[in-house]
């Protein structure tokens, strides 16, 4: 008999390098662990004023570190992760705001599934993480969901949206769902397990979240590790 599946939401800002791993994993996973996964992009800036925590980025140690640490994940998990020529530009300066909210209207007009969410985010996170280019202007975020296989007509109607009070909320609402469940940073996963929701940050608590949902980790790249068994 199967069990029914385990729901997982997935927070998640483009800014955040170390959400593009999480993403990327959650994403490999959903078909081999009986779960369904929620996307919920959210903006990361809200989330680290509203819970008063620093960027590590801010800390020259561990900035220093985590430009190493990075070039390590990205070899492991397979990702092609560049960091931007002036990460404090891109990150702190240009932000992700009007990203997010370009990802939550797209997610806000697909309906059945969340292929587009995932195509869109991923090509964002492409420009500004592997291609050092800017994910801010309107042409920058056309140019991303272009290549994520949106037609015209639907990106235009798309960058509308995303100016619009309602998703602008729809944002704030996601990122507050966040904080609410506790979130000081992304990524942020939540499984729902019993009825408890249980929750991990970063993009290194797979293993540890493979035992609290009754699954098998199998490493970063599952189709591969199951043809060498």
């Amino acid at each position: 008999m199967m069990t029914s599946k385990k729901v997982i939401e997935l927070f998640y800002d483009v800014v955040s390098p170390y959400s593009w791993l999480g993403f990327e994993i959650m994403c490999r996973y959903r078909n081999v662990w009986n779960i369904e996964l929620k996307l919920r992009p959210a903006f990361l800036g809200g989330i680290m004023q509203g819970s008063g925590n620093k960027p590590p980025g801010l800390v020259p140690n561990k900035f220093m570190y985590m430009t190493k640490d990075l070039n390590r994940l990205a070899q492991y998990f397979d990702v092609p992760l560049q960091p931007p020529s002036d990460p404090f530009e891109a990150m702190f300066k240009k932000g992700s705001l009007s990203a997010m909210r370009f990802v939550a209207a797209v997610q806000e007009r697909e309906k059945g599934g969340d292929k587009q969410v995932e195509q869109v985010s991923r090509e964002l996170w492409r420009r500004i993480w592997s291609e050092d280019k800017d994910i801010t202007e309107p042409a920058s975020l056309s140019e991303a969901a272009k290549k994520a296989g949106l037609s015209d007509g639907e990106i235009k109607e798309v960058l509308q949206m995303s100016t619009s009070k309602e998703i602008k909320d729809k944002l704030k609402s996601t990122t507050q769902d966040a904080l609410d469940i506790g979130a000081f940073g992304f990524p942020l996963v939540v499984c729902h397990v019993d009825g408890k929701p249980e929750m991990f940050f970063g993009s290194d608590r797979f293993e540890l979240m493979a035992h609290c949902i009754g699954e098998k980790w199998l490493g970063p790249q599952p189709g591969k590790s199951a043809a060498k068994l």
